[in-house]
């Protein structure tokens, strides 16, 4: 009888354990609150250290430019020859066919050139931290997958 009581008392102190390490990891983005993300994007300029697009590597087509992720939702590129401005926020994820593991999109928008219109998407925030914001696309149409990671600089 007491084989039985044990059985259920360490199957709760594992789940206990795992619940409490699931949730103490700073750079998550489990957490649906925004603003951890919005200041880190608004703190100093970054790169595109990486642009995956449905499996192709197009990060070539971001050397050179720094990224501001300005007040007002103002998003700037500048290489020092050329500018582009775009709009950026961070929200709740309110869909649930996207990274079920996200609760944020990062929405990035420009208009122009082509290459930067690439960029404008509803992206999911995988990671995020003081130096890299990990973002992620799972197209709803053919299930391709966009990987962008940008650095701080």
């Amino acid at each position: 009888m007491k084989r039985l009581f044990i059985y259920p008392a360490l199957a709760m102190v594992f789940f206990m354990n795992t619940a409490s390490m699931c949730s103490s990891d700073s750079s998550s983005s489990s957490s649906s609150d925004p603003t951890p993300v919005i200041n880190t994007a608004t703190q100093g300029t970054w790169k595109v250290t990486s642009y995956i697009d449905s499996g192709t590597d197009e990060t070539n087509h971001f050397t050179g430019y720094n990224f501001t992720f300005g007040s007002n939702n103002v998003l700037t590129a500048t290489n020092g020859t050329n500018t582009y401005q775009g709009s950026w926020s961070v929200s709740t994820d309110d869909s649930n066919d996207d990274n079920p593991s996200s609760d944020l999109d990062f929405n990035i928008a420009f208009g122009s050139p082509a290459d930067f219109f690439d960029l404008t998407d509803d992206w999911d925030v995988t990671t995020y931290s003081s130096t890299t914001i990990s973002l992620i696309d799972v197209s709803g149409g053919n299930g391709e997958t966009d990987i962008l990671i940008f650095t701080k600089n």
